[in-house]
């Protein structure tokens, strides 16, 4: 069986891919993540993910490599992760009482086979209007800034959601039941 290989330094993806029951390495991908390319969220996302699965691809042979991208987008401006506690505070704001998607795309690669499979998942995610005391509050965590939108929704964030419609695990940074039949569809035995 080749290995899987996990591009992502995300403890949350790593998490998820668990749960399936594979044995898999983590080896990130330290690409630029261009936020200003001039695609649609989706398929910016895509993107992404692509180059940081070709990324391990290039230097890993007889693996398949699992890459993914998360985005989170009100009205068409998109919100990767926050670079201060100010960046998180607008972006929390903005999405404060609105509805937002969450667009996760995962690349799949067999770098022997060059077979490849690119999917985007998208689900929407509705805040309650959120007080600027929980706002503040919730700004003194660290799980602010590793994570596009500058929220967990399985950390401290689930008290911000009013609702979601779509996969949960698509907004925790990888859709998992989307990833199992691609690995399959891929040829990796489950």
């Amino acid at each position: 069986m080749k290995k899987l290989i996990l591009a992502s330094q995300s403890p949350r993806r790593k998490e998820l891919l668990e749960k399936l029951g594979v044995t898999f390495t983590v080896e990130p991908s330290n690409i630029n993540e261009d936020l200003a390319l001039s695609l649609s969220p989706r398929k910016l996302a895509e993107e992404l993910s692509r180059k940081k699965a070709q990324f391990i691809a290039n230097k890993r042979k007889n693996c398949i490599i699992i890459a993914a991208d998360t985005i989170v987008v009100l009205k068409k401006k998109i919100f990767g992760k926050p670079k201060s506690k100010k960046e998180a505070k607008e972006m929390l704001k903005a999405l404060s009482g609105k509805t937002h998607q969450v667009i996760t795309a995962f690349t799949i690669i067999d770098s022997k086979t060059e077979k490849r499979i690119t999917k985007s998942v998208q689900t929407l995610v509705a805040f309650y209007k959120v007080t600027n005391k929980d706002l503040e509050k919730y700004l003194e965590t660290e799980e602010v800034f590793d994570k596009a939108g500058a929220y967990a929704i399985q950390e401290g964030a689930g008290q911000f959601i009013k609702k979601i419609e779509g996969d949960y695990t698509n907004i925790v940074g990888l859709p998992i039941a989307a990833v199992k039949k691609a690995l399959k569809n891929i040829g990796f035995a489950l």
